[in-house]
């Protein structure tokens, strides 16, 4: 991990809205629920960094539990999963996968050919349902972006000699280095 600096909870917030409007129509816009749980880390932690992640950083990222917006099959376990690990899952799945969770897979499919925008971190569970039976209980944790990181591993957009910009909310020393 390449820290680029400490930013305040307020630029963190402006880069998200910019990129995750609330009232953006697309299917299953879950863009609130996001900006929640940033403010949760914000509280829990208090601090914000905003980083450089290599591509195994982001293969490492570990995911709350996701059941697929109302799909059929789970993404992500209560005890959580890689980005890598879940894009292996999707691959493996094929057409069952896709057919199980239409709205998972569309939003995948969206983020195939999108630019790449920031991934918002923390590094440790915050006090959300979603999060309470993780395993881990530091690292990198996903806030926000689920989809588009499972969507990158999976379609090979993380180059191996290019860095993925995240904010990233506690202290980096308790994230691995990379």
């Amino acid at each position: 991990m390449k820290l680029i600096g400490t930013v305040p909870f307020s630029e963190v917030l402006e880069v998200y809205r910019g990129d995750h409007p609330v009232d953006r129509a697309h299917v299953s816009n879950t863009n609130q629920d996001g900006e929640d749980v940033l403010h949760m880390a914000d509280e829990l932690l208090g601090i914000w960094h905003r980083v450089l992640l290599s591509r195994d950083e982001v293969l490492g990222i570990v995911l709350p539990w996701h059941l697929s917006e109302g799909g059929g099959r789970e993404l992500v376990p209560r005890s959580g999963r890689t980005v890598g690990e879940a894009a292996e899952l999707v691959r493996s799945g094929g057409a069952e996968m896709s057919a199980a969770n239409p709205i998972c897979s569309e939003k995948l499919e969206l983020f195939k050919e999108r630019p790449l925008t920031p991934v918002y971190l923390s590094t440790r569970p915050v006090p959300h349902s979603d999060y309470s039976d993780l395993e881990v209980r530091t690292g990198l944790i996903h806030l926000d972006g689920l989809h588009r990181t499972v969507a990158w591993a999976l379609y090979g957009r993380l180059a191996p000699d290019e860095r993925t910009e995240a904010f990233v909310a506690g202290a980096p020393d308790n994230a691995p280095a990379g």
